[in-house]
């Protein structure tokens, strides 16, 4: 069973979401596709869907695919009207380079490839790069570029331009070493590194990679000068097995927010694999980043029973949700620590004892609190999702 409320592909793989962009009334979303394959390969594209509202979404054909170069089109972002993608080329494809494209028209239904403005810097032993964000910074545009240095650190790369078109490499705007641990461990390679203003300082996301090995999503509250993020305080925003690789945007009202993928989501048999969550809202409390459902999301809440639903859960202990008599999933709050248990897994984060939000929708459920999220793929019945648990458990079902 597909979920209703988060985004998948009609068919193959995709991973990554990218691009976020409101443009002329609707959003514009782009993610890392193999339409013919139900795993990874290094031979993606950039996939292309548009909503009105950040769930109900309409597919395009393939914005930027292979050829021209590029045996790959990997992550990237979209800023001033142009799409700034990693550009790969076998068999070195853990070194990228960075290329433009440009919509044909403002539909941005048709896309051009154009001239490659980045590559790993001579100056420096890269032993990957990738993943560019590029965003408005005074009278012009800065780029961040997620990189592994050799010995273990990893990096985000500096590049600024007046016009978003010609580029000039700045240094390194923030690295750490692979063997810092505390407060959280960042690996040897940032992935999709993005940095932006909220609530008077800077934040840089990231996700964390070691040795083929995707992790979890961390944090850095900071300032920035232009070229160099000086991280104060140090985060990590998801826990369990599938949240990775989220893009930020800014929703129609300015909103700072992050879509993510969702790893271990599909059904091989109805011929697509990968999903991406609910569209999350940022803010900050002292030093934690805090996101939350998207306030669009509430509109689908529903006094109907569903396979979707929104929980609100307060003060309790343990919850269950059920189908068909099939238990889904279980959580369980202790001093200090939430657990998310399916099947035989179960994974655990930190809470400080606040309120606890659960969206579950066919074969996902994501979890969000003060301290964190947690997702994971859960069985999927088709029928209603049903709430027990001790506390206050407002249920509402989600439909279209």
């Amino acid at each position: 069973m597909r979920p209703q409320f988060h985004f998948t592909a009609p068919r193959g793989w995709i991973n990554d979401p990218y691009g976020v962009t409101f443009h002329e009334g609707a959003y514009h979303l782009f993610y890392q596709y193999i339409p013919e394959s139900l795993e990874w390969r290094s031979d993606c594209r950039w996939g292309h869907a548009t909503s009105p509202n950040l769930f109900d979404f309409d597919h395009l054909p393939i914005a930027i695919g292979t050829g021209d170069g590029d045996d790959g089109v990997w992550s990237g972002s979209v800023a001033a009207g142009t799409a700034f993608y990693t550009a790969i080329s076998e068999p070195d494809i853990g070194r990228g380079r960075i290329r433009m494209a440009t919509p044909t028209d403002g539909s941005w239904r048709e896309w051009v490839k154009g001239a490659v403005v980045a590559a790993p810097p001579p100056a420096l032993d890269v032993v990957a790069y990738r993943d560019p964000f590029v965003f408005r910074y005074g009278e012009g545009w800065r780029m961040l570029v997620g990189a592994a240095l050799a010995g273990g650190t990893a990096a985000a790369l500096s590049y600024s331009s007046i016009d978003a078109t010609t580029w000039s490499y700045d240094g390194i705007a923030a690295e750490r070493s692979r063997d810092l641990v505390e407060p959280v461990w960042t690996g040897s390679l940032w992935e999709c590194p993005q940095l932006f203003p909220l609530d008077g300082r800077w934040v840089m996301v990231t996700s964390v990679w070691e040795a083929d090995v995707l992790h979890h999503v961390a944090y850095a509250l900071g300032s920035y000068d232009g070229q160099t993020f000086q991280p104060e305080a140090w985060g990590r925003l998801s826990y369990g097995p599938s949240y990775y690789a989220p893009s930020f945007f800014r929703d129609s009202s300015g909103a700072p927010a992050l879509l993510f993928w969702l790893r271990g989501v599909g059904d091989a048999k109805a011929g697509w694999q990968g999903a991406h969550s609910v569209p999350h809202t940022l803010s900050l409390v002292g030093d934690t980043l805090v996101a939350a459902p998207h306030r669009a999301l509430t509109a689908y809440r529903a006094s109907v029973a569903s396979p979707a639903v929104d929980i609100e859960w307060t003060g309790g202990t343990s919850i269950e949700l059920n189908s068909v008599g099939q238990l889904l999933a279980r959580v369980k709050v202790a001093p200090g620590s939430l657990t998310l248990a399916v099947l035989e897994n179960e994974w655990a984060m930190p809470h400080d004892g606040g309120p606890v939000r659960i969206v579950a929708d066919g074969p996902i459920v994501e979890i969000s609190t003060a301290s964190g999220l947690v997702a994971a793929p859960v069985p999927s019945t088709g029928g209603a999702v049903e709430a027990r648990g001790d506390g206050q458990v407002a249920l509402f079902g989600l439909a279209r």
